[in-house]
């Protein structure tokens, strides 16, 4: 199954992809598939890349630095209208987020596949996107109502709040601009650093504060919307472990929760779908613990860990997130949508396994895993050069199995297989990882992967 809507073949003449890496390659194969030609933009340091090879045309549009290529708005745009694509596909990262440049792409007459730039906008501000959830019955973890813009403000909230408390750049991510006040001596040391680091990331200095959740787990659904009124969720993914707030390995579905939950969480976010009119691609993330959700964020875009839900649902996304930019109804109920086995995703990176250290360089060799239920996500070939301006994963490895012990056996197998020779990758921390109790017993939060395994 390819997902809905597989017998409209076409649904734009040309699309062009505003990213690179496995992404933009992943957004081409998916628009071949469609009959769809693709226009392949790139920096001067990716003109070699699999996608800009593939791709039926393909532009230059900067140089390496990502700020004057991928971020080049007025290039990406020319780019469309020189080549005449009729729609943009911004990917994930970069621009993909970044209402002003839906706009502006609208503006121009030409399709943006994503969702309207009022509801990136409105999820794209921490503060705004959890009062849009409160007042659509979302949970939220408590907190501010807005920013909190002096320490006396900070003091009360804290308060208020309880402590510890959280204390978040509201344009942030990644984790930049994040401070932790244990107790009311931490707090202004925390309150101060916060607002420089989300200043000098942000250029925004605003913060808020929330409950500090001890051991949580990372659960997000994965929802889709369309232009009728339609909304379907495909289950969740525990994204858990991480590292400095960075996903390293996901699986679906996860295996912290019941079925009575996994029900009442997916209801939960199609119904703030609908009550949005939200159109597009989205995922609902929240923080689990001790049986209760608390929303965080929405991500209005492709996730770079579809391709686990794509495994126990056997619907391309992808697919289906150009449909319904072109207009055309999900043509899929809640009941349509059936999950089958468990799937886990491994994010490669070209970083010391240890120091996790960036290091890029050439692939000497390379072979992917293969066989049943195996999928390798990544724009590696033997002799390409992996450029140092960019983020550093390189490649990923799904594994689908019929339970989550085949799967997890099957996915050890697969990171014995992967060959990547020529610069160091976290391949053995994976394989790590695999082996580790804790992770086979599905026994982890968010900071078990940095207090307790790396720290061990």
């Amino acid at each position: 199954m390819t997902g809905p809507g597989a017998e409209r073949q076409t649904v734009f003449e040309k699309v062009l992809i505003a990213n690179r890496g496995e992404i933009a390659l992943r957004i081409h194969r998916a628009c071949r598939e469609m009959g769809i030609k693709t226009v392949a933009v790139h920096s001067t340091a990716d003109a070699d890349a699999m996608h800009v090879r593939l791709a039926d045309e393909s532009v230059c549009i900067g140089p390496p630095a990502a700020r004057d290529s991928y971020l080049n708005v007025p290039a990406i745009v020319s780019a469309a209208a020189v080549t005449g694509a009729d729609a943009i596909h911004p990917g994930v990262g970069f621009l993909s987020e970044n209402a002003a440049f839906a706009e502006i792409v609208e503006a121009h007459g030409i399709a943006f596949i994503g969702p309207a730039p009022a509801h990136i906008e409105a999820m794209g501000d921490k503060i705004t996107a959890k009062r849009t959830m409160r007042e659509l019955g979302v949970p939220c973890v408590p907190g501010s109502d807005g920013p909190v813009s002096t320490l006396d403000q900070a003091k009360a909230e804290a308060a208020r709040i309880g402590y510890p408390i959280l204390i978040k750049a509201t344009a942030g991510g990644g984790g930049r601009g994040m401070k932790v006040a244990e107790a009311p001596e931490n707090l202004e040391e925390a309150f101060l650093m916060a607002r420089r680091e989300s200043a000098a990331a942000f250029g925004n200095d605003a913060v808020y504060m929330e409950r500090y959740l001890d051991q949580p787990r990372h659960i997000e659904v994965q929802v889709a919307g369309d232009s009728h009124g339609n909304a379907v969720h495909f289950g969740e993914r525990d994204c858990s472990v991480q590292r400095r707030h960075q996903k390293v390995v996901e699986e679906a579905p996860s295996p912290a929760l019941n079925a009575t939950e996994r029900e009442a969480i997916g209801k939960v976010a199609v119904d703030a779908v609908t009550g949005m009119g939200y159109r597009s691609l989205g995922t609902f993330e929240f923080l689990y613990e001790n049986g209760e959700f608390f929303f965080i964020e929405m991500n209005t875009r492709l996730q770079v860990e579809h391709p686990i839900t794509e495994a126990i649902t056997g619907i391309d996304l992808v697919r289906l997130q150009l449909q319904i930019a072109a207009g055309a109804p999900l043509g899929l109920r809640q009941a349509d949508v059936s999950f089958s086995g468990h799937a886990i995703e491994c994010r490669i990176t070209a970083e010391d396994p240890v120091t996790f250290q960036p290091r890029p360089g050439r692939v000497t060799d390379y072979h992917a895993p293969g066989g049943l239920g195996v999928r390798v996500d990544s724009a590696l070939y033997s002799g390409y050069a992996v450029p140092p301006h960019y983020d550093s994963l390189i490649a990923k490895l799904i594994v689908h199995g019929s339970n989550r012990n085949e799967c997890l056996l099957r996915l050890r197998r697969a990171l014995d297989e992967f060959v990547i020779d020529g610069l160091p990758t976290t391949i053995p921390l994976h394989q790590r990882l695999m082996a580790a109790p804790a992770f086979i017993n599905g026994d982890y939060s968010i900071r078990w992967l940095e207090q307790d395994f790396l720290a061990g």
